[in-house]
């Protein structure tokens, strides 16, 4: 049973599902079995993001400092570039001096700076409920990469607008993640595997081509 309550009875409890259908429960089982009471999302005003985009780790890398000129005209990014050009500045100052001692300095990487944007994103984006927890953490890496995940709430509560809003967010996060030099991880498709077949036979051969007419 997924929906809401329209009927109480002294033995049955009766739900009507999103679908239309009717869930008839009986009622002893409310005492046996916890359930999930959507009032309290409803009260508080904001229904939760909780999603990742996973990261290939082999595109993870320093950022250069062109790319680091160029991402600070970011209007997102700019007051995050230049804080962060300073913090790293002041620690290579004291740690590395030198400047060639690279296994000490600090350096800005790109899933950092995707990070970083993806947070002041959702920081100015108009569905997204600025009073409640807003999050973009790094989950624990697997075999299908580094998951990025995004932690917030949307202020409008309805699902269709609920789900239009999660989905235009994603839409932009896959999408600008190639600005950063960062590839979105998925499983090998068909496709993928008939390119690498592809490249391992090489050129074809003209002479193993059918006759033309």
């Amino acid at each position: 049973a997924d929906g809401d309550v329209i009927d109480i009875s002294l033995n049955v409890v009766q739900v009507r599902n999103w679908d239309k259908t009717v869930t008839s429960i009986p009622t002893h089982k409310f005492l046996e079995n916890s359930f999930k009471n959507w009032r309290g999302m409803h009260e508080a005003g904001g229904r939760r993001i909780k999603r990742a985009v996973y990261i290939d780790t082999n595109s993870i890398r320093f950022l250069t400092p062109e790319e680091i000129r160029r991402f600070r005209n970011f209007r997102l990014l700019r007051e995050y570039i230049d804080a962060k050009t300073a913090e790293i500045e002041a620690y290579n100052k004291q740690y590395c001096p030198d400047g060639d001692c690279v296994a000490n300095a600090r350096r800005m990487t790109n899933v950092g700076t995707f990070r970083a944007y993806v947070a002041e994103y959702l920081k100015h984006h108009p569905l997204i409920h600025q009073g409640m927890t807003q999050l973009v953490r790094q989950l624990q890496p697997g075999p299908t990469g580094l998951p990025i995940e995004l932690y917030c709430y949307v202020k409008d509560t309805r699902w269709a607008v609920y789900e239009n809003a999660q989905s235009d967010i994603f839409d932009h996060v896959f999408s600008i993640a190639g600005e950063f030099g960062l590839s979105v991880f998925q499983q090998p498709s068909g496709t993928d595997l008939a390119m690498l077949a592809a490249a391992a036979r090489g050129p074809a051969d003209p002479a193993d081509r059918p006759p033309t007419a």
